[in-house]
């Protein structure tokens, strides 16, 4: 029996498998989730680990429900933005991006090399996109292999009609697939309740604002996308911000209506919707012209 909770556990991980389980599987499917988190500080009241409960719980559902293989969830991910200033104790741990870019690569690699022609990152931090990116065309120009992904952070559930109508309920305005915010507040209640702590955590939309070095009549943040909002345009200028410098508690989302029923059914709708493309990537027919994994060292 497995050592950690029930529903920690899926038959369909390769990591509770034999080599000779994974090798049966594959006369079935080529087709492997990888799910990637993040370990990084949430704010007072929710447990490091949010991030990473998002990318697994949609790859295990997914999983189940398109009767395929997925790999252990990389827990830790790109998060250099929230490391906060030395001494201060946040929790963050954080890859470098090219030691993140090189993980990646690894496991791809390592998957492809076994049988697996088709491989899809289940990401549950956001700005693992950034360094996932130029990893799904190195492997897809150096193998042939199909490489996708597919966004199971919080951030996209006030993207998904099905999920921001008749689930959350914050309005868009108050971020409530943000950092802290409804949308992970309600996973953590559902899987970590032990470790989220409401009466830690004071919002107001105060916290958030431009970066201090930048004059505040001319710049503003709404959310905790990379961007800042200048003269009211938003979506225009990138800046490499550190999450302090906009957020002084480590909280974007307003931190209020969480649930843990809308956990299952928000992070229920887009496990459908990824098992719904997995069944659409099991028609496709790929040639993998370069399957050894021939640079280990």
């Amino acid at each position: 029996m497995p050592v950690y909770p029930d529903w920690w556990y899926s038959k369909y991980n390769i990591f509770e498998m034999t080599a000779h389980d994974v090798a049966e599987w594959l006369k079935r499917t080529d087709i492997c989730l990888i799910p990637v988190g993040s370990c990084e500080q949430h704010g007072p009241h929710l447990p490091i680990n949010c991030d990473s409960l998002q990318a697994w719980i949609v790859t295990k559902w997914a999983a189940e429900k398109a009767q395929v293989l997925h790999t252990p969830v990389v827990w830790t991910g790109y998060s250099p933005h929230h490391m906060r200033p030395p001494g201060s104790g946040a929790g963050t741990i954080t890859l470098r991006a090219k030691t993140f870019e090189a993980l990646m690569y690894d496991i791809s690699r390592s998957l492809v090399h076994h049988g697996f022609n088709k491989l899809i990152y289940v990401i549950g931090h956001t700005s693992n996109i950034k360094i996932i990116d130029p990893v799904l065309r190195s492997l897809r120009y150096k193998t042939g292999a199909f490489a996708a992904m597919f966004r199971a952070d919080a951030e996209i559930l006030p993207l998904v009609p099905e999920i921001m109508g008749p689930i959350i309920k914050n309005p868009k305005e108050d971020n409530p697939g943000w950092h802290g915010g409804e949308g992970e507040i309600s996973m953590c209640l559902l899987y970590h309740p032990e470790a989220v702590h409401m009466e830690r955590v004071k919002w107001d939309r105060s916290q958030i604002h431009a970066p201090k070095y930048l004059p505040q009549d001319k710049f503003a943040k709404h959310d905790g996308s990379p961007y800042v909002v200048f003269k009211g345009q938003d979506q225009m200028i990138y800046l490499p911000m550190e999450h302090h410098e906009y957020c002084d508690t480590g909280v974007i989302g307003k931190p209020t209506g969480g649930d843990p029923e809308k956990a299952r059914r928000a992070w229920g709708v887009l496990a459908d919707k990824l098992a719904e493309f997995v069944e659409e990537v099991k028609k496709l027919k790929v040639e993998v012209k370069n399957r050894e994994f021939d640079d280990r060292i």
